[in-house]
């Protein structure tokens, strides 16, 4: 990876993943990402960490993608071993097994989400599916699953180390916004500074933070908001206002672009496919299901 401030991923990375070189569509590795970013926040919330060890622990692990392939790695080992990480970093330590017991409970229930959601669109119309409540059933500390995990954990942590050459630093985007709608003239708006906030929490589900320089990220996020609440922004050739901020207009349009993508309504069969693919097991059952049969020479 080539850095500066932060690491970014270089053009070559950037064209050919190595999940795109192992057969894994572009479309379904980001929607891997996302869901993957999702556990992370959801555990994080769950054990009551702080937001800033959520979000450095989500760009680490969209970094790790870069130089990993998901054939070879789940998201959710990686998503926890990036918590764990992060958590250190950020001098918030999590106990490893609160950390355990949180991504059992979330990767139970999304196993038991996906089943109901299959179950539901297979029964016919003249049969009624009755959903049944998740019920959470705590592991046994001498049992394999926790031994399991915690290994998991263990070395999920170390090749994020290793594969990113342990360089972590992460630069947070928060201060920037900041000082952009101080500038801006636009920090007495309660709206717009939730709303790019938010923007900023959300970009964490996508790889721009591993793609695109933080001020470039942060204007994104305020042409959203600005766009969305119909607030007018100096925008004329000779007075642009992405400009003072050494942001490109192309950069800014991608990064709103990849934003966008996450709100676009998925089907029920993305969506489960999505929960079946959260350990590299399942990615390779897809990759089997899914490649064409190599021809013979």
């Amino acid at each position: 990876m080539s850095t500066s401030l932060y690491p970014l991923a270089s053009l070559a990375q950037i064209e050919k993943t190595p999940s795109h070189e192992d057969g894994i569509p572009d479309e379904l590795e980001q929607d891997l990402r996302a869901y993957g970013c999702k556990l992370i926040q959801e555990a994080g919330i769950l054990l009551k960490q702080k937001q800033v060890a959520m979000a450095a622990a989500q760009i680490l692990f969209q970094r790790f993608w870069y130089v990993s392939s998901m054939k070879h790695f789940g998201i959710g080992d990686i998503g926890m071993g990036a918590l764990y990480l992060a958590s250190k970093l950020e001098e918030c330590p999590l106990r490893m097994r609160d950390l355990i017991n949180v991504y059992d409970l979330l990767l139970q229930r999304a196993a038991h989400t996906r089943s109901q959601i299959l179950e539901s669109t297979s029964s016919t119309s003249s049969t009624s599916h009755i959903r049944s409540e998740f019920k959470y059933t705590p592991m046994s500390y001498f049992g394999n699953a926790f031994h399991d995990l915690k290994d998991a954990l263990v070395i999920a942590e170390m090749q994020i180390l290793k594969r990113l050459g342990f360089n972590v630093n992460v630069v947070l985007p928060y201060g920037t916004l900041v000082n952009y709608l101080r500038l801006l003239g636009l920090t007495s708006r309660e709206d717009v500074c939730t709303r790019a906030w938010g923007y900023l929490n959300d970009a964490m589900q996508t790889p721009v933070y591993a793609l695109y320089s933080v001020p470039t990220i942060v204007s994104a996020a305020i042409l959203l908001t600005t766009r969305h609440l119909g607030i007018p922004l100096p925008s004329s050739p000779s007075n642009r206002w992405w400009e003072l901020f050494d942001a490109e207009w192309e950069d800014v349009w991608s990064v709103c672009g990849y934003i966008m993508r996450l709100y676009r309504e998925r089907s029920v069969e993305e969506r489960t496919r999505v929960m079946g693919m959260i350990t590299k097991k399942g990615v390779r059952q897809w990759l089997d299901e899914n490649q064409p049969p190599q021809q013979l020479e």
